[in-house]
């Protein structure tokens, strides 16, 4: 266990228990929240709800259920410290991030392959006519062709430990040097050579955002709080944290997913494309990325905010950024 020099103090902040259990809270109810989102809104639940029947309450008894049981873990590693819940935290956020990054790239690569060789008529004598109009059909694309590319981005993501960005980063340029070289030299160009780099590049801003913030790499404007005593920072972040960072976090989440036509729910269920038959069946995942950068958000922001509460105690072993989220 990391040596500690704690400081003494008064409300929430020098209560370390309080604070884990408000983080862990927050995160059980956040996946509970995601759950009852899938089993309502694919699995066909009744949703949460004291007038949904039998079903309807246990939707809805999962929320209390993930505080108290937020709770009683918390209690039960009672002599776990905050750094190490942040690290604990931050870290099952990087397999997360790890994951959405290699399903991109797949899905990426192999939905331009799929939309070039329709596009120039391939596909028929590959793998036939039917199997053409399927995967010409969202509907079946996206279940039997991007589903199982994301199940190999989870597996791969456990197999690997770099995050990936640059190689991201260096891709999108790649994609972005053939569309000028296809177009200016060749004269060639198609809808889902653009999309792929929307798809990707919209993916590397969003999925980095949390390592950024891990990083602190995001842009401040620094007046008076480079100045300020470690301790009065890390109650500044803490405040920070609660008040914007994970409020922010919960409207996304709340405004995109409450219901069934909601801006994230609703082209996710349909498998939404763009209106160019030809171009990538990603626009769906695109609204999704959304969901991704907020639950990800969430996820590092209450590993931030039992990291400054650390600061705020005293305690030792604060992560030094090592300029990987620099902007």
């Amino acid at each position: 266990m990391a040596s500690t020099t704690v400081q003494k103090g008064n409300g929430v902040f020098s209560n370390p228990l309080f604070i884990r259990s408000l983080g862990w809270a927050n995160l059980w109810v956040m996946f509970a929240f995601l759950f009852n989102n899938f089993a309502t809104f694919w699995v066909g639940l009744p949703g949460a709800s004291m007038s949904n029947g039998v079903v309807g309450i246990l939707q809805l008894l999962l929320y209390p259920a993930a505080v108290i049981l937020a709770v009683m873990w918390t209690l039960k590693r009672r002599d776990t410290t905050l750094r190490q819940d942040s690290f604990r935290i931050s870290d099952m956020n990087a397999f997360l991030i790890r994951a959405a990054f290699w399903a991109v790239v797949l899905l990426g690569c192999v939905d331009a392959v799929i939309s070039f060789l329709r596009v120039e008529g391939l596909l028929d004598d590959l793998i036939g006519t039917q199997m053409d109009k399927n995967l010409g059909r969202s509907h079946f694309r996206g279940p039997y062709v991007h589903v199982p590319l994301m199940i190999l981005g989870v597996i791969l993501a456990m197999r690997t430990k770099t995050l990936g960005f640059h190689w991201l980063a260096l891709l999108i340029v790649a994609a972005e040097l053939l569309i000028v070289v296809l177009r200016f030299i060749f004269s060639y160009e198609q809808a889902f050579m653009a999309d792929l780099v929307r798809f990707w590049y919209g993916a590397l801003f969003l999925f980095a955002s949390a390592h950024t913030l891990l990083e602190e790499g995001h842009v401040r404007v620094d007046i008076l709080y480079a100045g300020l005593q470690r301790r009065t920072q890390g109650r500044i972040n803490a405040i920070g944290t609660i008040v914007l960072g994970m409020t922010l976090c919960w409207m996304i989440i709340l405004t995109g997913m409450w219901q069934k036509t909601s801006i994230i729910n609703s082209p996710v269920l349909n498998f939404e494309t763009t209106q160019s038959g030809f171009g990538l069946y990603v626009k769906y995942m695109m609204a999704a990325f959304l969901g991704i950068f907020a639950v990800s958000m969430m996820i590092q922001f209450v590993s931030y905010l039992m990291g400054a509460v650390a600061d705020y105690r005293g305690e030792e072993g604060k992560y030094v950024p090592n300029g990987a989220g620099a902007h």
